[in-house]
């Protein structure tokens, strides 16, 4: 099962090398990674997305726990959340085409960021069903490059991941 993990970790060089090891060292995979600073710029929170069972995810997140630099975790998955994914596509936008694309643009609520004689570059956000329901809708040949940020997530409600 895939599961999203939320870590609060001290920003500090190394941090994201050791959580790095810790999974390569354990042959788990890692299916997405984003890092960024927090409010506090002390701290920068981690979004992981990885999958296995029950006992697997459980091992990782007491692993995680045991890093020095981890000051928090949260299991995104454990509860409702809310998750986003950023995707940027390249496509062959050429005379015949260019409605054609413009139109899917519009359907997926996607934003046209550049556009030249020959291409669009097309911004999208949402769930990643949305975005890989996107890369379906456009015709293959018309794709020249896609790019994927990976989810990031926040929980619902009361809980979150603050110190």
């Amino acid at each position: 099962m895939r599961h999203i993990i939320a870590i609060l970790m001290e920003n500090e060089s190394g941090a994201l090398s050791r959580v790095a090891g810790l999974f390569s060292a354990r042959g788990y995979n890692i299916e997405s990674l984003t890092v960024a600073p927090t409010e506090d710029p002390s701290l920068s929170r981690m979004t992981l997305v990885t999958s296995g069972n029950d006992e697997i995810i459980e091992q990782i997140k007491k692993q995680l726990n045991k890093l020095i630099d981890v000051v928090r975790l949260l299991d995104l998955s454990d509860g409702p959340h809310i998750e986003r994914e950023m995707m940027l596509v390249k496509a062959k936008a050429e005379k015949g085409e260019r409605d054609e694309v413009k139109r899917l643009a519009e359907i997926f609520r996607a934003n046209i960021i550049d556009v030249t004689d020959t291409s669009y570059v097309i911004e999208i956000t949402g769930s990643s069903d949305k975005l890989d329901a996107f890369i379906q809708a456009v015709h293959q040949e018309q794709i020249l490059e896609v790019v994927r940020s990976g989810p990031c997530g926040i929980a619902r409600g009361p809980k979150g991941l603050g110190v």
